[in-house]
C-alpha cells in the first residue's frame, strides 16, 4: 500500500508540473533549447601534460534580468592522446564556487584515460555574477518563481552545452557523461532526467526533493526564514517547485549507469534526500563518506579519481568495480559543556561508532583546556549527551557539534 500511494503521489506531481508548463507558469524542461551557431573556440593552454585547454562561450537559452548572467562560459579539455573522437564528460561545480580547481582536477584525470571534458559555469557564479555580489549569492533566492527560473536556466545551459559537444569533431556525441557536486549534482540530476543524451552520470553530495532540502539544509537558513515570512511551508514549497523537481522526471528516464557519493552526516544535503535520489536511479552504485558535506575534502583526491574512473569506464563500455568505501575521518567542530570546566569550544575526531545510525559514538575532543574523550549518544541532529573522560576523572557533559 505505501508503494501504491507513493506512485500515485508522484504521478499527480508530474501531472501538476505539466499543467503548470502548459499554462506558461514554467518552461517545459523537456523542450530542447533553440539551435544556435557557436563561436569558434579559443586556445587557452597547451602546457598541461595530458590535455589541451580551450575556452568559448554562448548565450544562455533563458534570458535573465542580469546581463552578466546571460553569457555561459565553457572550458573544453581535449586529451593529448591523438586517437579521437573522444568520449566526453560534462562537469558541474558546487554552490558558491569561486574557481574551478576541483572540476579541472577531474578533467585532468579524465584526460589521462582518453576522455575529454567540458566545464560549464552555472548561473550567477563567477563571471556570471553581477558586480557587488558574491559568486552564487543569487543562485538560491527565497522566491519559488526565481528558483524555477534559475534552475530552468541551468538545465537549458547544460542542454545547449550538449549541442556544443555535437559541434566539436574531436568529441564523440554518442558517449557523453555527466558529473556534478552539491548544487551541480542537483542540476545534473534534473538535466539527466530530461535529456537522454547522457550515457553515464555521477552525483557527488547531491540529492532530490528540493523542498525538503531547502526546508532542512543548514546552507540556506536565511532564505528559509524569508520563505516562511511569505507564508510558505514545506508542502506548499514542494507543490510550487514541482516543475524543477528531479523526482518529477526521473521515473520516466531510461536506465543508464549511475554513481552516487553521499555523506552520512551531511547537513547541507540531508542524507535522506540523497537516498531519494538513489532510489530513483535503477541499479545505482553508491559510496557513503563518514563525514558531513565538507569532510570529503580530506579524501578529495580519491573522490576525483573514483568519479573519473567510473565515467571513463562506463563511457567506454568497460566494467567498473566500485570501491567499498572512501575512508575519511569524521571531524566535528562545536562546543562542550561539562560540570567542571563549563563552556568550551572544541574540535573532535570520532574514534568509535555503534549501531547503524551511529547514535552512540566516542570522539577525542581537543579544547583550549586540553584533550578529553567524549562517550555518549546523539539526542538530536547536533546535540549529544554523555561522559567526558579527563585525566584521572569522569564528568557528565553535553556536546553540540557539526560534522565537517
Amino acid at each position: 500500500m505505501p508503494e501504491i500511494v507513493a506512485v500515485a503521489a508522484r504521478s499527480v506531481a508530474i501531472i501538476i508540473a505539466f499543467i503548470l508548463v502548459s499554462f506558461g507558469s514554467a518552461q517545459d524542461l523537456r523542450a530542447a533549447p533553440p539551435k544556435i551557431e557557436f563561436e569558434q573556440r579559443k586556445l587557452v593552454s597547451t602546457e598541461d601534460e595530458f590535455f589541451t585547454e580551450y575556452s568559448l562561450s554562448f548565450p544562455s537559452a533563458l534570458t535573465s534580468a542580469v546581463t552578466e548572467n546571460n553569457t555561459v562560459p565553457v572550458c573544453l579539455f581535449l586529451p593529448k592522446n591523438p586517437s579521437g573522437p573522444f568520449p566526453v564528460a560534462l562537469v558541474l561545480h558546487y554552490l558558491g564556487a569561486n574557481d574551478l580547481r576541483m572540476e579541472r582536477a577531474i578533467a585532468g584525470d579524465l584526460a589521462q584515460q582518453g576522455v575529454a571534458s567540458v566545464i560549464v559555469t552555472l548561473p550567477y557564479h563567477m563571471q556570471r555574477s553581477p558586480k557587488g555580489t558574491r559568486s552564487g549569492e543569487l543562485a538560491i533566492q527565497p522566491d519559488p518563481d526565481k528558483l524555477i527560473e534559475t534552475m530552468t536556466q541551468s538545465v537549458l545551459d547544460v542542454r545547449r552545452t550538449l549541442d556544443l559537444i555535437t559541434n566539436q569533431p574531436e568529441l564523440d556525441s554518442a558517449k557523453i557523461g555527466l558529473a556534478g557536486t552539491s548544487l551541480g549534482s542537483i542540476v545534473a540530476a534534473l538535466a539527466y532526467a530530461v535529456d537522454d543524451r547522457f550515457k553515464a552520470v555521477a552525483f557527488m553530495l547531491g540529492g532530490a526533493d528540493l523542498a525538503h532540502i531547502l526546508w532542512t539544509s543548514s546552507r540556506v537558513g536565511v532564505q528559509r526564514d524569508l520563505l516562511r515570512g511569505k507564508g510558505f511551508n514545506e508542502e506548499r514549497l514542494r507543490a510550487a517547485l514541482q516543475p524543477i523537481e528531479p523526482l518529477t522526471y526521473l521515473p520516466t528516464r531510461a536506465k543508464q549507469p549511475s554513481f552516487v557519493i553521499g555523506a552520512k552526516y551531511d547537513t547541507v544535503i540531508p542524507p535522506e534526500d540523497t537516498r531519494k535520489l538513489i532510489a530513483a536511479l535503477p541499479d545505482c552504485q553508491t559510496v557513503w563518506l563518514d563525514t558531513g558535506h565538507y569532510g570529503g575534502v580530506f579524501v578529495q583526491r580519491r573522490i576525483i579519481r573514483t568519479v573519473s574512473q567510473f565515467l571513463a569506464k562506463k563511457l567506454k563500455d568497460e566494467p567498473f568495480n566500485i570501491p567499498k568505501s572512501l575512508s575519511a575521518p569524521t571531524l566535528r567542530v562545536g562546543a562542550v559543556i561539562d560540570t567542571e570546566a563549563g563552556f568550551q569550544i572544541g574540535i573532535g575526531l570520532d574514534i568509535w561508532r555503534a549501531n547503524r545510525n551511529h547514535t552512540f559514538f566516542s570522539s577525542l575532543i581537543i579544547t583550549p583546556r586540553g584533550p578529553s574523550l567524549f562517550v555518549g549518544t546523539r539526542i538530536q541532529s547536533n546535540f549529544s549527551i554523555g561522559i567526558l573522560a579527563k585525566p584521572r576523572r569522569l564528568v557528565p557533559g553535553i556536546l553540540w557539534s557539526i560534522v565537517l
